[in-house]
Parts: C-alpha cells; structure tokens; sequence
C-alpha cells in the first residue's frame, strides 16, 4: 500500500463510531496539553514541560491498533502517546504535579512518564533514547512469540542521533516487530529540519532494508488506515517498518520558549490543518451532529478537571520516602560452603553459570558481539547458541543498541544478559547505563522491572594499550541503581553471575580477562553467591588489606610473603563492589586497626577514594595508622612492558604498603 493509498483505505475502514472515538481521544490529549500549560504558567507543574498540542493525530491513529500485548515507546514530548495507549489523565496530572498519587508517584514528572503494564515502556528526556529500549521490548515479543507489535516514538531531530542508526539496524538485522514512528514537526529544538538532515527518512529505511512509510500526520484516519496494514504485517512476521508522519508542534520546544525561530504566519498556517478540525469536518460529512461532537466536548472537559481537582488534592511524596524505588528488594542469599568439587576454570565458570540459567529460565537470553556463532571473543559462550536456538544471539557493532536492548527487554519480563566485549567500550553506551537502567526503575515509582546484567571484562599486564585496560569500576560506582560485580576466582564466578541474573536490579558484572584460566573448585550446581557481600578470604590480625578482582590474588600472595617477615594479614574480597560491604570491612578494621585498599583502576577519586572516607568517618577510633591506597597513579595504562610494570601495582607493591603501614 502506498502512501496515496493510505488516506483512501482509512476512510473505507474508519466508522462514523471508530472516528468518533478517535476524535474523542484527540480532544482528551489536547485539552490535557492545554490545561497542562495553564498550570504550569500558574506554577502548579514543577520543572520543565513540552507540549504536543497540533500532533494529537500521530498518537491516537498510531496507537489505535494496538491491543494490551503492544507496546510504545515515546520522547520527552509524549503525553499525548502515553494518553493514547490508555493511561487515565487523572494520574497523569498528579505526576506532572509531582503527587504521590502520580503515575510514577512523582518520581518522574513530565518527561518520564511509564507504565510497564500498559505497554509503555517510557517517555524519555534524551533524544533518541527509547529507540534501542524498544528494540528490547520487541526482541521480547519475538522471543516470546506473542504477536505484539512496539511503535517507537520520535521526532525528527532524534535522526541524527547514533542511537537511531543502531536501533534501526539492529531491529532490521533481528527482523523485529517494532515501527519507528517519525513524528515529523519540522523542526528539532529550534533549528528547521532542513538545518539538520540531507538524507530524507524513505533514503535512510532504504538504506537499512526496512519498509518505508509517509502519512499525513494531521490526519487521524490517515495514520490509523496505514498503522492498521502496518501492524498487521508486522504481526504476520514482516520485519520493522520506519513510518514518517508529517505534523506540526503548535507550541514551542518547551513552554516559556520564545519562537523566534518561525514566523506567525507559518504557526497559523498549520493551524488550518488542525487535527481535530479535521476530523471533526469528516464526521460532519458522513452526518455526525455537531452536539454529538460539542457533547463529547463536554465529557472530556469533565473529565480533565476532574482529573486535575483530584491532582491537586493529592499529597506529595513523604520525605520519608525518599530513598524508595533506588534499587529494588533483592532476595536473601546465604553464603554458600567452600567449593570442593573438580578442579575447573574461570572462563569455565562463566559459561556453566550462563548454561544453567538459560536451562532453568525460558525469559533469559543472552545477546553480544560475536556470542553466538563464535563463542565470543574469549570463547566463553562457545556451543550455547547451538543448545538454545534464537536465545543467544550476535549483534552488530553496536553498544547503546546492546545495553538498549537489555533495557527495554527487562522492563517487558525478560531477563536478559548482554556482552559488552571490552570494559573500555562502556563510554560508547554509557547513556543505557546512567540514565535508563539505573534510574528507570526509580523515575517510574517501582514499575519498571529491571534485572538485567551487562557482562565485560578489562585487564591490564598484557600491553593492551590505553583503550584496553581499563578498570572503570569508580566510573560505574558512582551512578545510584547500579550493581557492579567483580569476582577473583572460578567458583564465585558461577555463584555470582548466577545470583546477577536472578537479581531484579540492573548488574555490571566485570571479569577480568587474566583470570579465566585461573582454576579453582568446582562448587556444586546450584551454588549462589549473595550480591554486595564480602568475603574474608584469609583471616589476619595485624593489617586489613581490601581487594577484588585479580587484584585480589597478588594481595593473598603479599599476605603469604608478609607472613614470612611476621605480619599477620586480613585479606578481604570485596567481590561486590557496589553495594560494597560496609560492615564487613569495618569489623575487620576493628580487628586489626590498620587498612590497605587495592585495586587496579586508577587511584585518584577510586574504590579506594571511599573506603578510606568511610574508615576515616565510621571507623576513625578503630585506626592506628593512615589508611594506604595501592593503586596505578592517575594516568592511562601504558603499552610498553616496561613502562606498564611499573604502572600496574602487585604483590610486592602492595606487601610494602603493608611493611609501612604495620610500621607506623
């Protein structure tokens, strides 16, 4: 069906009754938007608001065919979207009035708005961010086999963003069912589109192998005539459709906005093409009375004061609460015994830990460059695509696309466990990580499920170079709603990622390269190790010495070579570094009164950083010397060997430190 169809088919399709209620649900969002911009010149909306008055044709005719298995996707302007898939105005209004009784309970206000259950997988305040969630959220429709479509909203000035070229990508290679609707108002911010792209949108879905699309967006029974073949296809297993949808913002970027950008003339001549006029024209045509069109007026008019008089009588979050929805519970995991089985590997340990979770749980995939028909890079996930066919599965190059996918997946009930090839590459993604998986769960008020882990690995020793070294774990510690793992040896390896995969938080689970041939035990199969939990990996009472990763290992080998020369060393596995175990290290600094931090990131503003803090803070009366930070000086790892030796910290490193600090 060609564009020019479109039109022709919507009208044969569409009901006096259907575009009735069409029209119904445009006048709601519209005069949602309207209210919404008096309340907030008169102060009762807290921070910023973007209006979608002039588009109330885009959402309610691209959602129209949408049942409740269906989701979406939206933008920072996505009230309208969120109205249109069936979230109630009432809970809407408390939420931009930051009310408990709020869709997210106030936690998100108007560029944040979600609700999981109905499909609406989130509003967002970065431009382009819900592509790769909707990814996600259609990889769990098609791993689930459900039949459910996504529409991913977004504007055109979101083209020019890397996460619309790798969401698209990365759905076409996949053959998703998602539609990236193009909401195209002309005008990105305050530049004219003109200013932004030179590829129009049918170029670029050629480009990428999808269908293309292009509807009147001022015409509600033009974007749902076309949304109903569209989806339709998509149900039957076509792959994605790009859908561009020409409308018109009739208010600025934001409320408060100055304009100066276009013309009175150019605003007042899209209104003439108003949304709702013209679907009021069409029902006049086929013999709808204007009172059956002023009555719906009237309802909706009901409707939104209600709506806001219930809003404003509603408290707001008690401070009490405010540390609510960070994190979600986790489940109690007791330490497990000491592994005694056959001797087996790291590298080992990770893909019995991957094995046995995509046997015991059918909502858990596993997705990364290279996973799947090469094994990955370090052969860790070799011969699991083959035992779960569609369940482990290759990416393009592409990280926020990966993270992306992950997130949106988690929030439709998967579980799943994505490959970042190296820790260094997490600057290329970081937005999935620090603004969507570690606060949506938090800026929905609890709604947004979010267990996913995020597996990669670093290490340095073996000239890897400045961009392949890196220990980013500080980088990652500092954004609340992540858990970052870093385990030393084979069995809490399996034990950890295992409890990773089954935790409802999102996990940074970080191994280093140089320890998969290390060998240990083999715990038994249902061993779990408990997230944010140290452990005592050798007992001393002279000096503490806190560790993780193979770092860990050179600090039980200088606690072996102090033991010579007399001093008894604590050696203390944090393993989870964020939560990283307070209680255990400062019972230990009790003990022995002295403490050594080592680690292989960087030491300024370093893990190290904040243990020292929390010592010289909770355990200052416990200490009888200065607290000793053993880590790489502030600079990126060198390639030379040479010059790398003496950068990377080690045994004898850290048995100095030890020496002086039992010294002092």
């Amino acid at each position: 069906m060609t564009a020019a169809q479109a039109p022709a088919r919507a009208e044969e399709a569409a009901s006096a009754d259907e575009l009735s209620e069409m029209y119904r649900r445009m006048r709601r969002i519209r005069r949602f938007e309207q209210r919404a911009s008096e309340l907030y010149k008169q102060t009762e909306i807290p921070g910023f608001l973007h209006l979608s008055i002039g588009q109330e044709a885009t959402a309610v005719g691209a959602c129209w065919h949408l049942v409740e298995r269906d989701g979406i996707t939206s933008t920072h302007r996505g009230h309208g979207h969120c109205l249109a898939k069936g979230l109630d105005s009432a809970s809407m209004f408390a939420e931009l009035m930051g009310k408990e009784t709020g869709t997210c309970q106030g936690r998100g206000g108007s560029m944040h708005i979600a609700d999981p259950s109905l499909g609406i997988y989130g509003a967002n305040g970065i431009v382009g961010a819900g592509l790769p969630i909707a990814v996600g959220a259609a990889t769990a429709a098609q791993l689930r086999e459900t039949g459910g479509v996504v529409v991913a909203f977004f504007g055109d000035g979101a083209v020019a963003q890397g996460m619309f070229h790798e969401s698209v990508n990365l759905a076409a290679v996949w053959d998703l069912p998602v539609v990236f609707f193009c909401e195209n108002n002309h005008y990105a911010e305050f530049s004219h589109a003109t200013e932004q792209h030179r590829a129009p949108l049918s170029a670029r879905a050629a480009g990428y192998g999808i269908g293309y699309e292009h509807v009147d967006g001022n015409d509600v029974s033009a974007v749902a005539g076309l949304m109903a073949d569209v989806t339709e296809r998509l149900r039957n297993g076509a792959g994605p459709v790009l859908v561009e949808a020409e409308t018109y913002r009739w208010h600025g970027h934001y409320e408060g906005d100055p304009e100066r950008y276009r013309t009175p003339d150019e605003v007042a001549g899209w209104k003439d093409r108003d949304p709702l006029v013209v679907a009021r024209t069409a029902l006049t045509a086929r013999g709808v009375p204007g009172s059956a069109l002023d009555g719906i007026d009237a309802e909706i008019e009901s409707e939104i004061a209600n709506g806001i008089s219930a809003a404003r009588a509603a408290s707001e979050p008690a401070p009490s609460t405010l540390r609510d929805f960070v994190t979600a519970p986790r489940e109690i995991v007791p330490e497990p015994a000491e592994a005694d089985g056959e001797i087996f590997r790291t590298m080992d340990a990770v893909r019995t830990a991957l094995d046995h979770e995509l046997a015991a749980d059918p909502d858990v995939f596993v997705a990364g460059i290279d996973v799947a028909a090469g094994g990955g890079v370090f052969a860790l996930t070799r011969g699991l695509a083959e035992a779960y066919p569609g369940r482990v599965r290759d990416t393009p190059i592409s990280e926020t696309a990966i993270v992306g996918t992950a997130v949106g997946s988690a929030m439709a009930g998967m579980r799943p466990v994505v490959e970042l090839m190296y820790f260094d590459f997490i600057g290329v993604c970081l937005d999935q990580l620090l603004n969507q998986a570690a606060k949506l769960g938090f800026m929905t008020g609890g709604a947004a499920r979010m267990p996913l882990v995020v597996r990669t690995q670093f290490g340095a020793g073996k000239s890897s170079g400045s961009q392949h070294s890196q220990s980013l774990e500080a980088l990652l510690a500092h954004i609340p709603g992540l858990t970052v793992v870093m385990p030393s040896n084979p069995a809490d390896t399996y034990g950890l990622l295992r409890a990773a995969i089954r935790d409802p938080n999102p996990v940074v689970f970080v191994e280093n390269r140089l320890t998969y041939g290390r060998k240990g035990p083999r715990p038994p199969e249902d061993h779990l190790v408990p997230l944010g939990k140290a452990k005592v990996a050798r007992p001393g009472s002279d000096v503490t010495i806190v560790s993780y990763s193979r770092m860990l290992t050179e600090c039980l080998a200088a606690a072996e070579t102090l033991a010579d020369d007399g001093v008894d060393a604590e050696v203390i596995d944090l393993r989870t570094v964020v939560p990283w175990d307070r209680e255990t290290v400062l019972a230990s600094l009790a003990k022995t009164h002295r403490l050594i931090v080592a680690h292989e990131g960087v030491q300024d503003f370093g893990v190290g950083a904040e243990i020292a803090a929390m010592a010289a803070d909770e355990g200052f009366w416990h200490l009888d010397a200065p607290v000793v930070r053993v880590a790489p000086p502030a600079m990126p790892a060198p390639y030379a060997p040479s010059l790398e030796r003496e950068w990377l910290p080690d045994r004898e490193t850290v048995a100095a430190a030890a020496r002086r600090v039992c010294s002092a």
